[in-house]
């Protein structure tokens, strides 16, 4: 009897030993995942001269999925405002391509409410196959975090729990218009990884990252915050930076805009030290011909779309206008002041003009890219001691500020004399300059981007007679 218990301890012993040693092996075991990530999409589903659209990029993913695994796709926000395949609709073209490239989750940018939190309510409910996420917005009524975003989500990838904080940009009560924000406010990022971070702890969590529509210089300011938590990731947005960087330990990355590149983040997790580094990161240029074929199906067919509501043709352009030229300025502006004469000066943002005009046939989706939001322009009446304190950093019709302030005929620009003063809605809710000298602006009704249509129909263009022929190349500040 004792020799059999002699064994069975014996036994028990070196199966005991045997499976420590698997334990053991498998906390010494690292942990593999990627990241690919992009931000600021803005639409730009479909191929340009210079990049293959959301079709090549998908490709290239797959390409990745299938000699890889654990493979994570996340958008760092502004995901739908820009050419008019997108804007025309609203976005939900956007939405069905990138629920066809496989995203995972997204933060939450601030172009995201461009067409009201009603309309991004319904797409992220009814629409969207992936979750928006962000812990620094809180609504002003309870608050709570808004019920059509998360803070925070868990995901499970190669067997350990990843917690994903989202952050939304600190001016996004003045970079969307500030009506569709006005129920929220932004929390500093800081405090929100410190809220949630926490939290995802608490939730067992292993490795933390945070996707962000920041600036590169707020990456860097969180790089503290995030060696405190441990999280080896920060990816930013919203100045369209391509970024790969280490601060402290920590990578921060953003890559460009306009699905133009994409970055590949390639993370390791060791379970015994529950550290997890970033071991490579690279911007990837979208340059490649294959097309994943279910993506290029869904852009040919909003393709199809956009053509049939705005193929007209409106004008000829015998050279590319570069949206941030002096000239495209220029003729934005004075478009206005030629539908409604009885105005003195036009205002308004370079951040309102958001594409080329390329040469080539002129048509009206070309100018809704141009123009995509639904601003409308508003008339103010300013004191000329008020206009020079609101003209800083615009563009401008009917005057000029150098050498002397003086409209566009060489007159001086008089203190105490009433000016009529155009400008949109959006600028006049965004700049408190405007709402503190006229309380009472007249809404023309009338769309930013209609009066540039019409001026331009009415030059009757074409290809020998061109656009550029009528451009006003002289600065104005």
């Amino acid at each position: 009897m004792k020799t059999k218990l002699y064994f069975f301890f014996i036994a028990f012993f070196f199966i005991s030993l045997t499976s420590c040693r698997q334990n053991n092996e498998k906390l010494s075991e690292k942990v593999k995942f990627t990241v690919l990530y992009t931000n600021d999409e803005h639409g730009w589903m479909e191929a340009t001269n210079e990049t293959g659209g959301a079709a090549t990029m998908a490709a290239a993913w797959k390409s990745i999925e299938n000699t890889e695994d654990n493979v994570l796709i996340i958008s760092g926000g502004d995901m739908w405002t820009g050419p008019a395949i997108s804007t025309w609709f609203r976005g939900i073209s956007m939405v069905e391509t990138m629920n066809a490239m496989g995203y995972d989750v997204a933060a939450l940018g601030n172009h995201d409410f461009d067409f009201s939190v009603d309309t991004l309510r319904y797409r992220l409910a009814n629409q969207m196959t992936f979750p928006v996420i962000s812990a620094n917005i809180i609504e002003k009524s309870t608050g709570n975090t808004p019920d059509f975003v998360k803070p925070y989500i868990i995901k499970n990838i190669a067997g350990i729990k990843l917690g994903i904080i989202g952050l939304t940009t600190l001016s996004t009560p003045y970079t969307t218009f500030p009506e569709n924000v006005k129920d929220y406010y932004f929390i500093p990022y800081a405090d929100a990884i410190e809220k949630y971070a926490s939290k995802l702890k608490e939730q067992g969590a292993d490795v933390i990252i945070v996707v962000g529509h920041i600036c590169s210089e707020e990456m860097k300011a969180l790089a503290p915050t995030a060696k405190k938590f441990n999280i080896p990731l920060i990816t930013g947005g919203h100045c369209h930076e391509r970024i790969e960087q280490s601060v402290d330990g920590v990578e921060i990355v953003e890559s460009g805009a306009n699905l133009e590149n994409y970055v590949k983040i390639e993370l390791e997790y060791l379970p015994e030290t529950k550290n997890c580094k970033v071991v490579s990161s690279s911007i990837i240029p979208n340059t490649g011909t294959v097309k994943d074929e279910e993506v290029a199906g869904i852009v040919e067919k909003w393709e199809l779309k956009v053509e049939d509501a705005l193929s007209e043709d409106i004008g000829y352009c015998s050279q590319t206008i570069d949206e941030k030229s002096v000239a495209m300025g220029n003729m934005v502006c004075d478009s206005w002041l030629i539908s409604f004469p009885d105005a003195d000066v036009s205002i308004t943002n370079q951040g309102g003009i958001r594409q080329d005009i390329p040469q080539g046939s002129i048509s009206l989706k070309t100018i809704v890219g141009l123009l995509p939001f639904e601003n409308s322009i508003v008339q103010l009446e300013l004191k000329g001691s008020e206009l020079i304190e609101c003209v800083d950093n615009y563009l401008l019709g009917g005057m000029t500020t150098i050498g002397a302030y003086k409209l566009s005929d060489g007159s001086p620009i008089e203190a105490d004399k009433t000016y009529k003063v155009l400008t949109t809605d959006y600028l006049y809710s965004a700049d408190d300059e405007f709402k503190k000298y006229d309380d009472t602006p007249y809404n023309l009704s009338v769309n930013y981007r209609q009066p540039l249509i019409d001026w331009i129909k009415s030059l009757n263009t074409s290809n020998s007679n061109p656009l550029n022929n009528y451009l006003d190349n002289k600065a104005r500040r």
